[in-house]
């Protein structure tokens, strides 16, 4: 009698995707139209006061749209879409940025990833060798200071990352619900102190390659701002081995306060 040996299928994982939006009217639609059929159950876009008509664009396309009253900067965009996408019941949450710079064709492997255990937390890598980053159009200054600021965390941080510095990310729901990732800074800095509190929190970190496009129509953050972001990211560094030497306990890497969002 032959033993035959039932296959269970995988469990599906609700997938959000959520797009910190601002001024994305030229390239939401394409950054949408990536995302392979099935991959997200949902996309979330939180539009951050934008001048131009990218909340109609979202709209037109059946997104799920929430506006902010005023201008809350990137970290407080991202603070919005986090806690859309948890009270929505996601298993994994998928932040994008909607400018297409990064590739959406890529979500499902960052999925895979977490449903297999293997990472918590994905991070989309535009940096995979000097040639294609710099073909793909970033600019030779921010390469290098990418370069630089990416050493410096890897070793601050413990890890070995391609890019800390990207726009696409994806993570487990325990990730966002660990993590109090509500007292971050609404600025870009926030993404900085995101990184070191899952490495403080424990949580696994991986990369996966993600072809970076650099154009007109994609965002990106001038000379002054990249220099005080990354001045604001090496100060990250030193409130988290503060930390670890037991000189300063900052409030970034306390637990979350106990039935509060943060």
């Amino acid at each position: 009698m032959e033993n035959t040996t039932t296959v269970l299928p995988a469990p599906r994982l609700k997938t959000i995707a959520v797009m910190p939006a601002y001024n994305a009217a030229l390239t939401l639609e394409r950054t949408v139209r990536d995302i392979p059929p099935g991959a997200v159950d949902e996309i979330i876009v939180v539009d951050d006061c934008s001048r131009d008509n990218t909340v109609e664009i979202a709209q037109q396309l059946g997104l799920t749209v929430i506006r902010h009253e005023k201008n809350l900067g990137y970290g407080g965009n991202q603070k919005t879409c986090y806690r859309h996408a948890l009270e929505r019941g996601a298993d994994v949450v998928v932040m994008i940025h909607p400018d297409y710079q990064y590739d959406s064709r890529a979500i499902p492997i960052a999925v895979e990833i977490i449903r297999l255990g293997t990472c918590d937390f994905i991070m989309g890598s535009r940096i995979r060798t000097r040639r294609e980053a710099l073909a793909g159009g970033m600019p030779p200054w921010k390469y290098i200071a990418n370069r630089c600021l990416t050493l410096v965390e890897n070793i601050a941080l413990g890890q070995n990352l391609g890019d800390f510095h990207s726009g696409f990310r994806a993570y487990r729901r325990e990730v966002l619900e660990t993590i109090p990732y509500t007292r971050n800074s609404n600025d870009f800095v926030f993404d900085s102190e995101f990184l070191a509190q899952a490495v403080h929190f424990g949580f696994k970190i991986g990369d996966i390659p993600v072809p970076v496009r650099y154009f007109d129509e994609a965002s990106s953050i001038n000379f002054r701002r990249s220099v005080t972001y990354g001045l604001s990211t090496l100060a990250v560094l030193a409130k988290y081995w503060a930390r670890q030497l037991r000189l300063y306990r900052s409030p970034l890497f306390n637990p979350r306060d106990p039935d509060t969002s943060g």
